[in-house]
């Protein structure tokens, strides 16, 4: 089957054996584990990493979008005319870069600043807290849309962090809304059912039903959907595949790079760890993503938490 076609009834995108039950092809977020599970792997994997204040501002973070998911819970919530309307079209039914928000992503924003431990926090982090608590709506929401569409200006990149994470819970908790029964894969494979974002990693399970499947992790809703393995989940191609990793360490987490595109995509290999997070587990290795750019490969697409203004 080619990555570009639809699979019968938009279920699995791999092969099917008798006897072998297909995985899901989609599976939702839980808003009310999700953040958590971040945030403890995040301390877990902090503590002797050269990285470590870091990693620990990041798990805080996590913990701040973990109050916001299971107090306000922001999110936007889609009848099944619209969700239907979307996917006969083979579109995302809460297309970031094109989804009309609901006004409660605001207030997620500000309560996530309000929950966010300062102590410790360098003077540009806080006044760029400041500068989003004073900014009006419509300067807010037109932050949101520059970020989503990639058109975030160098001005407003101190922001970007924590409208990132305000985005994500807000797209989470609007995702878990959603019957999943209702959804279909997209055409374009490595972009998410949900939402239309790019994946931030995959995970190839070690449990399950089927163990050894591949599911990429989206970068804003969080939603989990299956991907053959082996296939270049930017360009399709399957000939010039390899896997990396830095010599010595577990085999937990490896980049597939593609020799056809110039790209690379992470995996987690739960194999190697069962606590392993597609989220946390991304910022812990940012060692790899050095090492395979200095290698000539370019990230099929970067961290949201991550991303810096233009220029």
């Amino acid at each position: 089957m080619k990555q570009a076609e639809a699979p019968p009834n938009a279920k699995w995108s791999g092969p099917s054996h008798a006897g072998v039950k297909a995985p899901d092809p989609i599976v939702l977020a839980d808003p009310s584990r999700r953040f958590a599970a971040t945030a403890k792997r995040l301390d877990e994997l902090a503590a002797g990493h050269p990285m470590e204040a870091w990693l620990r501002f990041m798990a805080g973070l996590a913990r701040a979008q973990h109050a916001v998911a299971t107090t306000l819970g922001p999110a936007a919530t889609l009848g099944t005319e619209a969700v239907a309307q979307a996917t006969e079209a083979r579109l995302p039914p809460l297309a970031a870069d094109g989804h009309r928000r609901d006004v409660s992503w605001r207030d997620g924003l500000m309560l996530l600043l309000d929950r966010i431990d300062v102590a410790g926090l360098p003077p540009p982090a806080l006044d760029a807290m400041e500068a989003l608590r004073r900014g009006d709506e419509a300067a807010l929401d037109r932050m949101a849309d520059n970020f989503l569409r990639g058109r975030l200006s160098t001005t407003d990149a101190g922001a970007a962090v924590f409208v990132a994470a305000a985005l994500q819970v807000y797209f989470t908790c609007s995702a878990a809304r959603l019957n999943v029964d209702e959804l279909h894969l997209l055409e374009e494979r490595g972009l998410c059912p949900c939402c239309g974002s790019p994946s931030v990693s995959g995970v190839i399970t070690a449990s399950g039903t089927t163990p050894g499947t591949r599911y990429l992790h989206c970068s804003m809703c969080s939603t989990a959907w299956n991907h053959v393995r082996a296939v270049c989940i930017t360009c399709g191609g399957t000939r010039h595949l390899s896997l990396q990793s830095i010599e010595g360490d577990n085999g937990l987490v490896k980049a597939e790079t593609c020799a056809d595109c110039h790209t690379y995509s992470k995996l987690f290999f739960q194999v190697h760890d069962m606590q392993a997070d597609p989220f946390a587990d991304d910022l812990a290795s940012l060692g790899l993503d050095l090492l395979i750019a200095e290698a000539g490969f370019a990230r099929h697409a970067p961290n949201p938490l991550l991303l810096a203004g233009e220029g």
